[in-house]
């Protein structure tokens, strides 16, 4: 995919301050520091469009960037956060939820868990809610640099396992640092997209 424009076009709280131009949108759920903004960073080709930070937690609105004029990627809040007050973890996930069951344009959840650990009971519980809606969803497993490809590989089959996931389910892995995976998950998000 040749980026040739992407923006921070709108920052939401409510359906009301989403976008109304109609594009495909793609989301990006994932608890706090699986690497949402650097993998949304890496696909764009920018090393600052969405926020990065070393502390869990930072995004707390909804972020739409828009690429080439054609589609919205989604930054949705991280779940999973424990320093978080309980009455914000509510808030974001009523946000999260409101967004996810309401949105017509959009078209993929792309669901990031970290290559190196097990999927968490909240990623669990994020996987079997999309499934549950019949959402269009792909996992995409970050920070692949961090492990050899052994265990990488080893690690994805466990991936699958501890999600439950079936043959037809589309589980990527990813790095930011490399941009290894990048051209396979813009074919993805092309393909679910309908975009050239």
């Amino acid at each position: 995919m040749i980026i040739k424009k992407s923006d921070i076009y709108a920052t939401a709280v409510s359906p009301s301050q989403y976008p109304e131009t109609g594009l495909p949108e793609v989301a990006f759920a994932g608890r706090s520091n699986v690497g949402k903004s650097s993998l949304i960073n890496s696909l764009v080709n920018r090393k600052s469009l969405a926020r990065t930070s070393s502390t869990p937690g930072k995004t707390r609105v909804i972020n739409f960037f828009g690429v080439n004029d054609a589609l919205y990627l989604v930054d949705l809040p991280g779940y999973g956060y424990a320093k978080v007050a309980k009455d914000e973890k509510a808030k974001w996930g009523g946000m999260i939820e409101a967004y996810l069951n309401s949105r017509e344009q959009l078209k993929l959840v792309i669901l990031l868990v970290d290559v190196r650990h097990e999927p968490t009971k909240d990623d669990k519980l994020m996987f079997d809610w999309m499934k549950a809606t019949g959402s269009q969803m792909v996992v995409v497993a970050t920070k692949a640099d961090k492990l050899t490809r052994n265990h990488r590989n080893k690690s994805l089959v466990q991936i699958r396992k501890s999600l439950q996931m079936s043959s037809s389910d589309i589980l990527l892995h990813f790095s930011s640092q490399t941009k290894e995976g990048r051209d396979e998950l813009w074919e993805v998000i092309k393909d679910y997209s309908n975009i050239e």
